[in-house]
């Protein structure tokens, strides 16, 4: 799941996760934007035992790339293997 750090992000990932946890789906959490808001998620996460699979700052280059329409894993190679490990963590865990 992707959330945002901010009061309404923290309110849609709750709902989100009551209905995976229903479903029984699993899941981890990105958190997109970080920086900008407080670390209730991440406190969050922690006492429910959620994996926080990504941090992704908020950055001017980053929202530059989105505003473009260019994916920053193409432009980064520091993004590319981030977003590599958070794919190999998914597949492991869909896989086990």
């Amino acid at each position: 799941m992707v959330t945002e750090p901010t009061p309404f992000g923290f309110h849609d990932l709750k709902l989100a996760i009551e209905v995976v946890k229903k479903m029984k789906i699993p899941f981890g959490v990105i958190i997109n934007r970080y920086g900008i808001g407080d670390k209730n998620i991440e406190k969050f996460c922690e006492k429910e035992n959620i994996k926080v699979l990504l941090k992704i700052p908020e950055k001017k280059k980053i929202a530059y790339f989105y505003s473009k329409g260019i994916s920053i894993v193409s432009e980064s190679y520091e993004w590319h293997e981030m977003f590599g490990q958070v794919f190999d963590i998914i597949k492991w865990e869909v896989n086990r």
